[in-house]
């Protein structure tokens, strides 16, 4: 498995290895060893959400101790995965990475604890999957206003770039605090 560092403390791109011919390909996408030494603790849950062209989902996260490091992919269609560094005591606390993941080019994100994490879908029906090292806990779930101006993330670039009008949010996604008003506390894990 391939490691790319991103702009961001602990964030890395992963591109696992790909054996293929004219019949398909094999990839082993998870493994253990690899991943616990980027401090991702095990998978507690696997998830998968649909979304239509347009629709952007989060900046979310959950609060302490159930805070969550996640793989993240795309196993149909296209996303662009953002992340943000929300740990106070980190080098690169308030700044963004925005990732391309596509069911075709074989990478995956590493989302470390204390990170908020979103994407925008770049076609109808993309599959998104997440492998999570802590359980969903309702009650401990957070969010970062996902255009929070502070943050500087080029929304309105990858809409351009990719033909989207107007993007699609939850209700509870519109509403979140931005970055400076959030009390919530992570701190780095090294």
């Amino acid at each position: 498995m391939k490691k790319i560092e991103t702009n961001l403390l602990d964030c890395y791109i992963l591109e696992p290895d790909r054996f293929g011919d004219e019949r398909g390909y094999f990839s082993p996408y998870y493994i253990e060893d690899n991943l616990k030494e980027l401090g991702f603790l095990g998978v507690k849950q696997a998830n998968r959400s649909k979304s239509s062209k347009g629709v952007v989902r989060g900046l979310h996260f959950q609060e302490d101790p159930k805070c969550q490091a996640k793989i993240v992919e795309v196993i149909k269609g296209s996303a662009i995965d953002v992340v943000v560094d929300i740990r106070k005591d980190s080098a690169t606390y308030g700044e963004y990475t925005a990732v391309k993941l596509t069911e075709d080019n074989n990478r995956q994100l590493f989302v470390p604890r204390g990170f908020a994490h979103g994407f925008i879908s770049l076609e109808d029906d993309t599959i998104f999957q997440y492998l999570v090292d802590n359980d969903y806990a309702p009650n401990k779930e957070g969010g970062i206003l996902w255009n929070d101006p502070n943050l500087g993330i080029n929304w309105d670039e990858m809409f351009k770039e990719n033909n989207i009008t107007e993007p699609i949010l939850s209700e509870k996604d519109q509403k979140h605090p931005k970055l400076e008003e959030s009390k919530v506390l992570f701190l780095r894990r090294k």
